[in-house]
């Protein structure tokens, strides 16, 4: 089935990529979730104009990109989480919750469909943090999380 993505779709494409996927992932998740639209002649079209948009976008996005990850590296970032006495977290730390974290630290505003954790956090201590900001700019981080104040 060949469709046309309206939203990033991470191990997919890009908004305006036409792609070829299975029947069923397509009509039953891709297509009701808003992610993407069937193919069709006039769909081609807006699939033109999409690209070409994205594409100033990108140029522009690049130096921007490139800031943001200036200031990412730079932030110390903490995080507080309720943990036990063993130092072992109720719960776990999500993407979310560090998009919060890096805000309050004074850091830019992010998506946090962006943000990769290293791994599930359930324990207090210092993490890597990945966000893929473009395509070619990728900033690493720590992010230190530390019991929440009671």
């Amino acid at each position: 089935m060949k469709i046309i993505l309206t939203q990033e779709v991470p191990g997919l494409g890009t908004p305006g990529d036409i792609v070829e996927v299975k029947d069923g992932y397509g009509r039953n998740y891709l297509l009701p979730q808003g992610f993407a639209i069937a193919h069709s002649k006039g769909a081609e079209k807006q699939v033109a104009t999409i690209k070409r948009a994205r594409d100033a976008r990108e140029i522009r996005d690049l130096d921007h990109a490139k800031e943001i990850k200036a200031q990412l590296e730079g932030l110390s970032v903490k995080l507080g989480a309720r943990a036990g006495d063993g130092g072992r977290l109720f719960g776990s730390v999500t993407a979310g919750e560090v998009v919060v974290a890096v805000k309050a630290a004074g850091g830019p505003s992010l998506d946090r469909r962006r943000v990769e954790l290293p791994s599930v956090i359930k324990s207090l201590g210092a993490y890597n943090v990945q966000v893929k900001l473009h395509p070619e700019v990728v900033a690493k981080f720590s992010v230190n999380v530390v019991p929440a104040a009671k």
